[in-house]
């Protein structure tokens, strides 16, 4: 079995400090000062590992116990507020960086859920809400319509892929640091290729149409 007591650290940071860049990014579309942009990049990096640490009944979460888990934010911020007048690419940085938070903390996340005892089902579950919470709650803040529920994007099944694959290779035994970087590189490829090609899934009502979304147009023009 693969021992991720320290591995699991530095990929919980890894995501922190992936996330933590889009809400900064987002902060700085959205006009915010520096202290706003350090408290988005805070809120999306450690939300979703919070709702996980209370979830499993971890004791305190991470994020309060541990204040190496409190630099990736700072560190985003700084390196937003001195860089980012030089992204050209706004939109493509920010889901790029969302794509490598949501990729690793699907593992994360279910990682720590198996290692806490819950079935697999409950680990997947939890992998998933670890990997789309924090971005949830960027969008909120920032009164963005939410990612999660955009009907022009997937968001929830990367995440879903990632956390499947996590918790089928750990109960198989072939879990390890290669296929652990190979599930995360498939689950950030499937986010990444789904937002440029325009993939959605059917609404909620068969035969309803999605108002003013268009298909191949709408794919060509994401930048």
């Amino acid at each position: 079995m693969f021992t991720f007591d320290l591995a699991l650290v530095w990929l919980d940071l890894a995501g922190v400090f992936f996330f933590a860049v889009s809400g900064s990014l987002l902060a700085a579309k959205k006009q915010f000062d520096i202290i706003g942009s350090l408290l988005l990049a805070s809120l999306v990096s450690l939300g979703g590992g919070v709702i996980r640490d209370i979830i499993i009944n971890a004791g305190p979460p991470a994020a309060f116990t541990n204040p190496v888990y409190l630099l990736p934010p700072l560190l985003a911020a700084v390196l937003v507020y001195f860089l980012f007048s030089n992204i050209q690419r706004f939109t493509s940085l920010l889901t790029l960086f969302d794509a490598g938070g949501l990729a690793l903390f699907c593992i994360t996340g279910t990682l720590k859920a198996l290692a806490a005892g819950m079935n697999p089902v409950a680990a997947i579950l939890l992998g998933v809400t670890t990997a789309v919470g924090g971005g949830l709650l960027r969008d909120i803040t920032a009164n963005e319509i939410p990612t999660l529920f955009d009907a022009r994007d997937l968001y929830a099944l990367p995440a879903f892929s990632g956390a499947a694959l996590t918790a089928l290779l750990w109960n198989m035994g072939a879990f390890n640091g290669l296929t652990a970087a190979l599930i995360a590189a498939l689950a950030f490829a499937f986010r990444v290729v789904a937002w440029r090609r325009g993939w959605r899934v059917p609404l909620a009502v068969r035969g309803w149409h999605r108002a003013g979304v268009s298909t191949g147009a709408d794919s060509r023009a994401r930048d």
